[in-house]
């Protein structure tokens, strides 16, 4: 079959031009005459060759010798009976064969591509879009596209931050109040997820009325904090201007962390979505802290401005942004938000 672009226009090779080139083939070869080769060295008849590739035979004739002429040099002889290929025919037909299989592998896989059914997708998830989020959206990617190769790096905004400016992930989604101005990114918001404290059922603070400054004691158990949080918390707690809030305990693993607050007394601070399952099984308890205010994570999905995502990409941004409906509060004024 004749190998055109999407547009219709030949396929073609440049060769470049080397010591061990001549000038006449260091041109361009149209991939379609170099099928016409490999028919005519298949067939060993012009007749038969040109029927094959629904061509008049003149014109498949006049293809093979333009080949030549590119080439520089006699592929078929033709004086007996039986069109058989020379010594350097034989020779570029061994090596056609190879690139034109080349050819059509990466038409079939460009078709993949395209399809979004071939090829790799990295990207990123803070603690709380990995644990309330990704678990419906990597299900949905491996089902709905099992060729793809799917790699996903669970940690804070600010080094999912540099892996994004790196280009080692696509995109990522975390909390992205501190997310800076820079005209490099974009981000979209995602919505809210409501957080709180949460203790082990039976902790001397469950079931009553308590401040911030009374969970504190016990240990607090966080994620890594937006400055807006930790300057809450520094106020709340009661310290020094210009001393910072400290937790007793800080990780991106929200299942470290729902462990320490089962296993000890250790207060952690997560989204109601993240342990919402352990709240209804009774494991774990949301304090009533009196002087705490209403605390969210700000969720978006980032993405490098000047970079198009990978159709890959683009189909898991629409698979997170779907899931985050359901999940997520909406945010009054969401919009696209560009880094200046």
């Amino acid at each position: 079959m004749p190998y055109q672009t999407a547009g219709g226009g030949a396929l073609s090779i440049a060769l470049l031009t080397t010591p061990q080139c001549t000038p006449s083939i260091a041109r361009v070869i149209d991939l379609r005459r170099l099928h016409h080769l490999l028919v005519l060295a298949e067939e060993c008849h012009f007749a038969r060759a040109a029927e094959r590739v629904h061509l008049s035979q003149p014109a498949f004739s006049r293809s093979i010798q333009m080949l030549e002429s590119q080439l520089g040099m006699r592929l078929f002889d033709r004086e007996t009976g039986e069109v058989k290929p020379t010594p350097a025919g034989q020779f570029i037909v061994e090596r056609a064969r190879r690139l034109m299989f080349d050819a059509r592998s990466l038409e079939r896989d460009l078709l993949l591509y395209r399809d979004s059914q071939l090829g790799d997708i990295a990207f990123g998830a803070g603690p709380f879009p990995a644990t309330t989020i990704m678990p419906r959206v990597i299900p949905h990617l491996r089902t709905q596209y099992p060729g793809v190769r799917v790699r996903l790096e669970v940690s804070n905004w600010k080094l999912l931050y540099e892996r994004l400016l790196a280009e080692d992930i696509e995109f990522f989604v975390a909390d992205v109040r501190d997310l800076p101005d820079d005209p490099n990114v974009r981000s979209e918001s995602l919505g809210r997820q409501a957080s709180h404290l949460f203790v082990r059922a039976g902790h001397p603070l469950a079931g009553a009325p308590c401040t911030l400054a009374d969970a504190w004691k016990f240990g607090l158990a966080v994620t890594k904090m937006p400055a807006q949080v930790g300057s809450l918390l520094q106020r709340l707690v009661g310290l020094p201007p210009g001393e910072p809030a400290v937790p007793a305990f800080e990780c991106d693993d929200l299942h470290l962390l729902r462990s320490l607050a089962v296993a000890t007394d250790s207060v952690i601070g997560t989204s109601d979505a993240a342990c919402r399952a352990d709240v209804e099984a009774g494991t774990l308890v949301r304090l009533d802290v009196t002087d705490l205010p209403n605390v969210y994570s700000e969720m978006g999905v980032v993405v490098l401005t000047r970079r198009t995502p990978s159709p890959m990409a683009q189909l898991a941004i629409e698979c997170v942004k779907d899931v985050a409906r359901q999940v997520n509060s909406p945010d009054a004024g969401v919009a696209i938000r560009d880094a200046a």
